[in-house]
């Protein structure tokens, strides 16, 4: 082989090839090693895949013969750093084509915010060059990963084959200058609007008129810096696309694949403004069901207080208004919890009668009916988080000064020897506890496998099963509590204060109704129609429609309101 330096003697050839041999050894063992040979210590730079680094120093006296050798029998490539430091006028770090895979396109990011990064950061990771684009490269180079490229905008427009424009759309026309650099290359928009737009257009379109000649993608905006920095292990997977271009659109997808993430294609450009205003919308599913469950509470509370704690005071002048923190909160929750589980499935009944109604499956609901249906699962969690704090204010009663008192009165009345003992209101607190225990369970497992990551698990019969069967169920349990809370109060007198009717008896209501209206669809004539409609019959075509026998003793009557 030739070289420009003399021939080494055998002794530093040997020191040479042995000193090679284990840089070799030391990449084969995990380490993306770089030998640096110009430089005033000729250290050997390795790199853990895991981010470690060391920094092996080699003797005078060893460099001086490994540099003779390396550079002889090592190519001019390999011999080059990856990485090379900052130059003199601390400029932006290069970045070695050799960093990346062969025909993966240089990433270009216009802007140095956190949401730059972060993304930065995530791409690098994914084995992507990166070029970042600042007015002020110099100060903001510390900020991004060492691998990233820190340049002027101008310099990343025009390296990069695939552009994120990370700034803020206010600032969008401050880029015009780079549209002859960006015309033919992929843009991708990451920027949200202040507030919701239902007008438009969005930034996305605007970023599209002020850049013709360019491919515009709508994406990214849907995630958090901090998603992108954990990676998709720790924050939503799916990211919306959209764009007129389906080859932009196509390369921007393959990017998300390889950063970890699941592309939705949402179509064409005109879908940016529903994917800009969908972080900003504030639990737009559960406004209903919160808001429901609030007024509920305040109906309730209201009606216990005139009728436990106002109307003693007024009729008697006995003040118990230290029942309002507790005692009036505990009897509160269990009624809002059950009419919100009986919310969960009164839209199920009023679907399968409609159904029935019209004699097909094939007319659309009425709107209010629609919503309804798709907030069941937020109402059934609101029901369970009452039902949970009913329990909690129920362990915390015994722990009041008041039931102390209570029961200090009690012990003194059987001193006394008064016999308190009722075997019936014995038997009734044992049979309503037991009956709460089970509705409460039931409930949780309905809370439980409502969570996408449990509902993913099971198919759809079971699923149906567990919120449908299992659910009425747990509505029966929930109903029957409250029966024997009230036992036959409802029937005395005494109880209807300020001409009143105990609380119990408006909960039980809507419950009944519901329960009742389930038994009527579960009369088999009824329940076999029922399944004749879903199948597809129609009462206006007369026409033979039987129902296969498996199917029939597939599809009992737990399924006739499973809408």
């Amino acid at each position: 082989m030739s070289c420009s330096v003399k021939e080494p003697s055998a002794l530093s050839f040997s020191l040479g090839f042995i000193f090679c041999t284990h840089v070799e050894a030391w990449q084969g063992r995990g380490f993306g090693c770089c030998v640096i040979l110009s430089g005033r210590n000729a250290s050997v730079y390795s790199e853990r895949r895991s981010g470690l680094r060391k920094y092996l120093k080699v003797p005078c006296w060893m460099k001086k013969q490994a540099s003779k050798v390396c550079q002889c029998i090592m190519p001019d490539e390999m011999s080059r750093p990856l990485i090379r430091g900052r130059g003199e006028g601390g400029g932006s770090r290069h970045l070695e084509a050799s960093m990346s895979e062969a025909g993966t396109p240089v990433i270009g990011i216009l802007g140095t915010g956190d949401f730059s990064r972060s993304l930065a950061r995530r791409l690098v990771a994914s084995g992507y060059q990166v070029v970042v684009g600042s007015r002020n490269p110099k100060r903001c180079a510390a900020l991004f990963p060492e691998e990233a490229e820190v340049t002027s905008q101008m310099e990343a427009a025009s390296q990069a084959d695939l552009v994120f424009i990370a700034v803020f759309p206010e600032h969008h026309s401050t880029l015009l200058d780079l549209k002859p650099t960006l015309a033919g290359k992929t843009l991708v928009d990451v920027s949200n609007a202040l507030r919701i737009n239902q007008d438009g257009p969005s930034n996305a379109e605007q970023l599209a008129d002020l850049f013709p000649e360019s491919s515009v993608v709508k994406g990214f905006n849907t995630i958090s810096a901090w998603t992108l920095q954990m990676g998709p292990r720790d924050g939503s997977r799916q990211i919306l696309l959209c764009s007129n271009s389906s080859k932009a659109k196509t390369s921007v997808m393959q990017l998300c694949r390889r950063m970890g993430f699941v592309p939705i294609d949402m179509g064409l450009l005109s879908s940016s403004l529903e994917i800009e205003n969908l972080p900003l919308y504030l639990f737009p599913s559960w406004r209903i069901p919160v808001l429901c469950t609030l007024s509920l509470f305040i109906f309730f509370y209201t009606y216990n207080f005139l009728r436990d704690v106002l109307q003693p005071y007024v009729t008697a002048r006995k003040s118990v208004f230290y029942k309002m923190p507790i005692e009036t909160v505990n009897v509160t929750l269990p009624s809002v919890a059950l009419v919100m589980l009986a919310l969960v499935y009164l839209p199920g009944v009023c679907a399968a009668f409609l159904q029935l109604w019209s004699g097909t499956k094939y007319n659309r609901f009425p709107n209010w009916l629609d919503r309804w249906l798709t907030r069941r699962k937020q109402l059934g969690l609101c029901s369970f988080l009452c039902a949970v704090l009913h329990a909690i204010y129920s362990l915390c009663l015994p722990m009041r000064k008041s039931a102390r008192f209570t029961l200090l009165s009690t012990f003194k009345q059987v001193k006394e020897g008064e016999d308190v003992w009722i075997d019936e209101e014995v038997w009734r607190m044992e049979l309503y506890l037991s009956v709460g225990i089970m509705a409460l369970g039931l409930l949780s497992l309905l809370a439980v496998t409502s969570l996408p990551s449990v509902a993913n698990t099971v198919n759809w019969r079971e699923f149906s099963f567990i919120q449908c069967t299992l659910g009425n169920c747990a509505l029966t349990m929930a109903t029957l509590h409250t029966l024997l809370f009230g036992w036959n109060r409802a029937f005395d007198p005494a109880q209807y204060r300020f001409c009143l009717p105990p609380t119990f008896v408006l909960v039980l209501i809507l419950p009944l109704t519901v329960l009742l209206g389930r038994l009527a669809l579960c009369v088999p004539c009824v329940a076999l129609r029922l399944r004749q409609i879903r199948r597809g019959w129609e009462k206006s075509r007369h026409i033979r429609f039987t129902l296969p026998d498996d199917d029939c003793r597939r599809n009992g009557p737990e399924d006739v309101s499973n809408v």
